[in-house]
């Protein structure tokens, strides 16, 4: 392990995650969370599992070098917010479905109550996307180590379909949720697929499938077809998993790209006597995703069959499921402070500081224990990587932050951990990388450029 990972892990064990226990319960979306070790929560793709009043949950354990499947995560809270790294829970195979150079997505795991243990989903592939299955696993314990069995079955057959989801029933039953708006019924074990519900709802253009039930009423939630991209999410309702199914349109304002995200899952929030539901989106940032994909978790509004997040709040309150400004007690450092490795090579106008020169560095001292870095995002910026230095001038922390968004946004871009309250600067590199990728038709997406703006730096 290098120096800086060691040296930053003792200061989280002994400071930092006792001081995160006495936060207040707030989401922040868009940046990065860090676990009960001080690492990034790397959990994409997820779910939610409920179990004995703590939250348990499931994603792709996601790398910064390559698609290939490395493992899904499992980390556990018992307020959405301060997470324990559990375990990988089902590692890369030695052959098979998820076996070397494979891709492993969109795991989602439900309790059997018919057979009281847990069953994982997941879309498994080749490298080139050519090979789908829907593949499944079991484990007798929420977060131990599951075992593969291979493809789920459908009468006899393995599903060969890609983007997946599952849904459960207030009555137990389940259901396997496909790209292209395919429902399946489940066995009364969970372990095959019994029956196809229904078949074509969102047509060939609906992804990322999730569903959830509110007063009677079905929706079911699909993103477009867009790769890595964020786009607008969109929404059907019915009164039985059956249908008939009709589209409502979306549940975002149109042109926020679902608040620069793409549905996952829909959790039921329970709050008194109601139960909200809980849009998880991510926020993919290919091919970065380890270090700076981020989250969206926020309440939906339903009245009826109308669905809708009608603002985006950066920050809220679980508890109140209310809006917050985490920044309001924060003093804003004083920007005068700034060190510049280059000072031509940064722009700095109307409170706004920008650079897009490859290894350019801004530094500026904080003593405390945290900072945040408010920032803008758009289709012309790329990677920023923030380091954080002692007293000594150690490097103590290191990742990357993502600056493209195709909707333009201001907003906080970055928070580091919590330290032992001391002296520290904070670095931030231009690293001249942008995120662009291709989808199966070559189409080339991402920024055209590698800006880093930053607005504000505030301490908290």
């Amino acid at each position: 392990m290098k120096y800086w990972m060691l040296l930053f892990a003792l200061l989280w064990v002994s400071y930092g995650t006792g001081m995160a226990r006495k936060t207040e319960k707030v989401v922040n979306n868009g940046i990065p969370w860090f676990d009960d070790r001080g690492e990034i929560v790397n959990a994409h793709g997820a779910c939610i599992v409920e179990e004995n009043g703590r939250y348990y949950l499931f994603g792709e354990y996601k790398s910064d070098k390559s698609n290939a499947f490395p493992g899904f995560s499992c980390y556990s809270s018992d307020d959405l917010v301060n997470w324990k790294f559990e375990r990988v829970v089902l590692p890369m195979q030695s052959s098979g479905i998820l076996g070397p150079d494979r891709v492993g997505e969109r795991v989602k795991v439900m309790k059997c109550p018919s057979t009281g243990e847990y069953v994982m989903y997941m879309h498994a592939d080749d490298m080139n996307y050519k090979d789908p299955h829907i593949g499944y696993a079991t484990c007798s314990t929420i977060a131990g180590e599951y075992k593969l069995h291979g493809p789920l079955l459908y009468e006899g057959k393995p599903i060969r379909r890609w983007d997946m989801g599952t849904y459960q029933d207030t009555d137990g039953t389940g259901y396997l949720l496909l790209h292209g708006g395919i429902v399946y019924r489940l066995s009364k074990d969970y372990r095959t697929a019994e029956e196809k519900v229904v078949s074509g709802v969102g047509g060939s253009h609906g992804e990322s499938p999730a569903m959830f039930k509110k007063d009677g009423t079905y929706f079911f939630l699909f993103s477009n077809l867009t790769s890595w991209e964020k786009n607008d999410n969109f929404y059907f309702t019915a009164p039985s998993v059956k249908g008939p199914w009709t589209r409502q349109g979306l549940f975002a304002p149109e042109g926020s790209l679902t608040y620069n995200s793409q549905t996952t899952f829909v959790f039921p929030l329970k709050c008194g006597e109601d139960t909200i539901p809980m849009f998880m989106g991510d926020r993919w940032s290919y091919p970065h995703q380890a270090s700076a994909a981020t989250y969206v978790w926020m309440p939906m509004q339903v009245d009826g069959t109308k669905l809708s997040i009608p603002e985006y709040w950066p920050s809220w309150d679980v508890d109140k499921l209310k809006p917050v400004n985490p920044l309001r007690k924060g003093k804003t450092v004083d920007l005068k402070k700034i060190t510049f490795s280059k000072e031509a090579d940064w722009k700095v106008e109307e409170g706004r500081i920008s650079s897009n020169v490859k290894g350019s560095t801004l530094s500026i001292p904080f003593t405390g224990s945290c900072v945040a870095v408010m920032g803008e995002t758009n289709c012309h910026s790329g990677y920023a990587r923030m380091n954080i230095l002692d007293k000594k001038g150690e490097k103590i922390y290191s990742s990357l932050v993502d600056f493209y968004s195709k909707a333009n946004d201001h907003a906080t871009r970055f928070k580091t951990p919590q330290l032992a309250e001391g002296e520290y600067t904070l670095v931030i590199e231009v690293t001249g990388i942008s995120p662009t990728w291709t989808d199966k038709t070559k189409r080339i997406y991402g920024s055209d450029d590698c800006f880093v703006t930053i607005t504000d730096i505030v301490k908290l």
